[in-house]
């Protein structure tokens, strides 16, 4: 195929690295001899603006006792009131649904006026699409249109998708992206009404995208299907010794804090209320020698040393990738997800981390009740998470904390312990996110056994038509209104304690200060990277003379859970 390949991401999403699904596809299509083009709408001014205004007229509608996390809560709002807004026909029922999303995550009422003011920022936003979308179409004329499609841009992608082909038919277009993990997972009636009402979209690519969409054009894959997945491949996943690294070459880098790259795919857990396994199937690792190579390679072409490994665990490849960097004198910094397992208390090991560059471990710790944790097979207990904050803090490693509220049986007493846990360990935790409990009819690992719980409709049947896709709840306790009102009292709580949970540059770098004068071994602030990048410089090397300061008492041995 000799035609122009425009693959893009559409607003809104938040630009902390720029999209590295797009960057994969990139390079490895162009090394297969295609010509393609990437574009990232989430970089003009415009779109941001228009989402913090939104998310400022919430924050004044709001009373600020059930504002929660208004950023996450917040999201979840607008983007289904996008989606409204794009499939909307009857004003009256468009406004009665905007009053009934906003009641549905904030459990107050906003009037007829605040809810024309709400619209009138989403028209602005839609009109403000159109331009970008004519604009991109014009200057890259291309054949085949891709997008790469999440939860919070699916509808400006639909909308997208809709105008080119009433103005271009010619274009094909295509869809992949991690949307189809949740809701819109493909054994869901959501999937099917989803197929029913978008026909303007001709292809669609569920999950790993890169040796499907090759096979796509060169024509390999069965052409009167609509949908491709892992399926038309016989199973088979992608070998990562294979692909070459991301192509962040179309970007506008400058926008970003820090660029990205991947060790691995999949998880070699199961958590049940996760999607990460089914979208990605078996879990594979790249050998430590290549994840060095592609971050030297990335680092000396962007002139960056911050990245971003956007693996679901980090935990299979630490230790080798820390080796090897400290082998080789290298500062790069690195930022991911971990599990709280028994090598992550070993302060021996997390210095070696921090000396090899580990910058910031992002840690799904959930929840700090033993039965709400067993129930979510986690397989750790609050100890393990205590003296894995306790290694990693004092190796100056920040540490972020995600927490899920309100999971299925989860009692006043289990959250409680949540909150015990935060207080006794604020000074070892950098920042602490909270979301509530989301469940899918299918797609999470443990949709098969929750379907013996009654599941609710969110909204009402009759709005399906405007949301496009319906999600449910379970009818259990805790119930959805005192899941959220524990979201609020959570970050209510880690305010008071000090914790922070910044998304502004301002904010983060008020995080940083504090982690400063926590810690001595604490890792450079953000600010001194972005400094270091609008100098086009790589300096900072202060992971070389880190040194472990405090003893602390050995973890338990490991218990068997990592076999690789």
């Amino acid at each position: 195929m000799s035609e122009k390949i425009l693959l893009a991401l559409m607003p809104h999403w938040s630009p902390l690295i720029p999209p590295m699904g797009l960057a994969c596809l990139k390079s490895y299509l162009d090394a297969r001899g295609f010509s393609v083009t990437l574009v990232d709408a989430n970089v003009d001014a415009r779109f941001g603006e228009l989402t913090d205004l939104y998310f400022q007229r919430l924050r004044e509608y709001v009373p600020p006792g059930k504002q929660g996390n208004l950023i996450n809560m917040g999201d979840a709002v607008l983007h289904r009131h996008l989606m409204a807004h794009f499939r909307s026909r009857d004003r009256e029922s468009y406004i009665q649904l905007v009053k009934e999303l906003t009641a549905s995550v904030f459990f107050t009422t906003i009037n007829s006026s605040q809810v024309e003011v709400l619209l009138d920022i989403v028209e602005a936003f839609f009109q403000h699409l159109e331009v970008f979308v004519k604009r991109m179409i014009e200057n890259h004329s291309p054949g085949v249109l891709g997008l790469s499609v999440y939860n919070s841009t699916l509808p400006a992608s639909l909308f997208t998708f809709k105008w080119v082909r009433e103005r271009f038919p010619h274009i094909k277009t295509i869809m992949g992206g991690g949307v189809f993990s949740g809701d819109l997972d493909m054994r869901s009636g959501n999937f099917k009404f989803f197929l029913e009402q978008t026909p303007y979209i001709d292809k669609i690519f569920v999950g790993e995208g890169e040796e499907l969409l090759a096979r796509y054009l060169q024509g390999k894959l069965p052409a009167g299907e609509r949908v491709y997945n892992l399926d038309h491949l016989s199973g088979q996943t992608l070998d990562l010794t294979a692909p070459p690294v991301p192509d962040f070459s179309d970007f506008k880098l400058e926008f970003y804090p820090m660029i990205a790259s991947y060790t691995s795919r999949s998880c070699p857990f199961t958590c049940s209320f996760c999607s990460e396994k089914i979208m990605w199937g078996r879990f594979r690792k790249k050998e430590a020698s290549r994840i060095v190579r592609d971050l030297l390679q990335l680092s000396q072409k962007h002139l960056s040393q911050l990245f971003l490994l956007t693996d679901s665990l980090l935990n299979p490849v630490v230790d080798d990738l820390s080796r090897q960097l400290i082998a080789g004198g290298h500062s790069i910094y690195w930022d991911g997800y971990l599990r709280a397992d028994a090598s992550v208390c070993d302060p021996d090991r997390t210095i070696r981390w921090r000396q090899g560059g580990f910058y910031r471990a992002r840690l799904g710790l959930e929840s700090a009740s033993p039965g709400v944790l067993k129930n979510m097979g986690k397989k750790i207990n609050p100890q393990q998470m205590r003296d894995a904050l306790t290694a990693l803090a004092q190796a100056g490693i920040k540490t972020t904390t995600y927490w899920v509220i309100g999971y299925p049986g989860e009692s006043e007493a289990d959250f409680q312990l949540t909150l015990d846990f935060l207080k006794e360990m604020k000074d070892e935790i950098y920042e602490a996110d909270c979301n509530p409990f989301t469940y899918h009819l299918t797609g999470q690992v443990n949709s098969g056994s929750w379907q013996a719980v009654p599941a609710l409709p969110l909204y009402p049947e009759n709005t399906r038509d405007m949301l496009l896709v319906q999600s449910h709840i379970l009818d259990t306790l805790p119930t959805r209104e005192e899941t959220y009102r524990r979201v609020v009292r959570f970050t209510n709580f880690c305010r008071e304690m000090g914790i922070p949970n910044p998304y502004s540059l301002r904010d983060i770098h008020g995080a940083d200060d504090r982690w400063q004068n926590l810690h001595f071994n604490a890792v450079p602030p953000l600010l001194e990277f972005l400094r270091a990048g609008q100098k086009g410089s790589l300096n900072i090397d202060e992971n070389r003379y880190v040194e472990k300061i405090a003893a602390v008492a050995p973890p338990p041995p490991e218990d068997g859970d990592w076999a690789f």
